[in-house]
């Protein structure tokens, strides 16, 4: 994949995280990134074969007449007329870069072309540089500025030039290079007029410029000592951008650059990753109580094992018993994404007004039935018919001991069979009495759990989900970028 594709398809991506943001993204982060975005995407859409270099500048640091020097042509405005115009000049070594020129917005009057017939291959190194004059950054022309800011997103190499007196210049480190920390590769500065400087002081005075700039966080920017009156430097400034042109496009750089910007931009404003979603239980157990639930079903099972019991309806959820389990299960979700994401994930998480009402009549739908046991009925009715018939075994072995007892010598044992028969189905039917309670109570509870459930889970667990869905797509498509 060319610079050029791999960069588009990380633009690409950062564009349809905004998107898929929406406003889960602060506007003001959106339009930063969205402007700077558009003129990366504007940029490599004209090609990355030519360099745009710009000369950035305060009032009397020489850079119109280093802008001579460097393209051996008095074309730029220097001087007197320097600080009335806010117009940029052009210069552009092997031309082909009128598309260029009018995205930039360098009127037709302000170009011109190097590599003449008369240049023969002298300029050949530098052909695909497109070097501009802009305005004065510090001028009192609002409107200079304006041009500078506008510009400076659209260069691919920055070439700020300053000059032994104001070199330190709070306007312009403040104002511009402090906001530029991750775009060293597109920076050089030029210290000119060096000629006004004695020898011996030149090598403190550049260390001094280069202190400076790692002070605003620029680490390892050039720096080049020049004079455009006697050019010295300036076949070394040359020989320097002839490098930058034929060495990786500088506008895929600066591309890389800008994009880089974007993506520490949007770093803010989505989570290092998605919260676990915790499960309903927490919140079913809290429902569950709140309506009665376990209550119902120890009825249930006492009616179902035969006592006389009063079933109770099931109740109304309270609304705070709502708010307390809706607020305590969105709690450890909500407090790990940011801000924007956190207040979509309350929003789309159903209010504790339509839990509540969608628990009640979920609760509604459930059957509640105390049921006795057929097993305990039969065995009941089992040992009836079985003491009855060893009472009658017994009776009748007693009632012959006065006669010919001998006879029914087998009584007392078959009797006492019967008996034992009885007592063992008594019992069976006492153990089935209490297995069909205990059933009958856990098949209540399970089934208002699971209504409760349902609810908590369309009305949540759902939701949450989606928007958990949602901010790890976005998340992705950034890191996407990243890379």
């Amino acid at each position: 994949m060319s610079d050029e594709q791999d960069l588009t398809a990380r633009v690409d991506a950062l564009e349809r995280a905004v998107e898929r943001a929406g406003d889960r993204f602060d506007p003001a982060v959106v339009a930063t990134v969205t402007t700077g975005l558009t003129g990366v995407h504007e940029r490599l859409a004209l090609g990355v074969d030519h360099t745009v270099v710009a000369l950035v500048g305060g009032t009397g640091s020489g850079k119109s007449s280093l802008f001579n020097s460097v393209s051996k042509l008095q074309f730029a405005d220097v001087g007197v007329k320097r600080p009335t115009t806010s117009q940029v000049t052009a210069c552009v070594w092997g031309g082909d870069a009128g598309a260029l020129l009018d995205w930039l917005g360098v009127d037709g009057g302000r170009r011109i072309e190097r590599e003449s017939a008369l240049d023969g291959d002298t300029e050949v190194a530098l052909r695909g540089l497109v070097l501009l004059d802009l305005p004065d950054h510090d001028s009192i022309e609002p409107e200079h500025r304006a041009v500078v800011d506008r510009l400076l997103p659209q260069a691919d190499l920055l070439v700020f030039v300053v000059d032994p007196q104001k070199y330190a210049d709070d306007a312009l480190h403040t104002g511009y290079l402090q906001h530029l920390v991750g775009h060293e590769a597109s920076m050089l500065v030029v210290l000119n007029q060096i000629d006004t400087v004695p020898f011996e002081q030149r090598d403190g005075l550049i260390e001094d410029v280069s202190r400076l700039l790692a002070a605003d966080g620029l680490v390892d920017v050039p720096v080049v000592a020049v004079s455009a009156v006697n050019g010295t430097g300036i076949t070394e400034l040359r020989a320097g951008l002839a490098t930058a042109v034929a060495g990786r496009s500088l506008a895929a750089t600066r591309a890389a650059a800008g994009i880089g910007d974007a993506v520490r931009a949007l770093d803010t404003q989505v989570g290092e990753r998605e919260p676990s979603v915790l499960s309903v239980s927490g919140v079913v157990d809290t429902l569950a109580d709140a309506a009665g639930l376990p209550s119902v079903a120890a009825a249930v099972g006492a009616a179902s094992r035969g006592k006389e019991t009063t079933i109770p309806a099931l109740g109304a959820v309270q609304g705070h018993a709502v708010g307390q389990a809706r607020s305590a299960w969105l709690a450890p979700l909500v407090g790990a994404l940011p801000a924007r994401w956190a207040r979509d994930l309350d929003a789309r998480v159903a209010p504790s007004e339509q839990i509540g009402a969608a628990v009640q009549e979920a609760l509604a739908g459930v059957r509640i039935a105390a049921r006795r046991s057929t097993a305990a009925v039969a065995l009941t009715v089992a040992a009836a018919v079985l003491a009855v018939l060893g009472i009658m075994v017994v009776a009748l072995w007693v009632g012959t001991l006065a006669g010919d007892g001998d006879s029914y010598a087998w009584a007392p044992a078959v009797g006492a069979m019967l008996l034992v028969g009885a007592v063992a189905c008594w019992l069976g039917a006492a153990a089935a009495r209490r297995a069909a309670g205990r059933r009958r109570g856990e098949q209540t509870l399970r089934a208002g759990r699971s209504a409760i459930e349902d609810v908590a889970q369309r009305l949540l667990m759902d939701p949450a989900q989606e928007v958990l869905g949602e901010h790890r797509e976005v998340r992705e498509l950034v890191a996407t970028a990243r890379t």
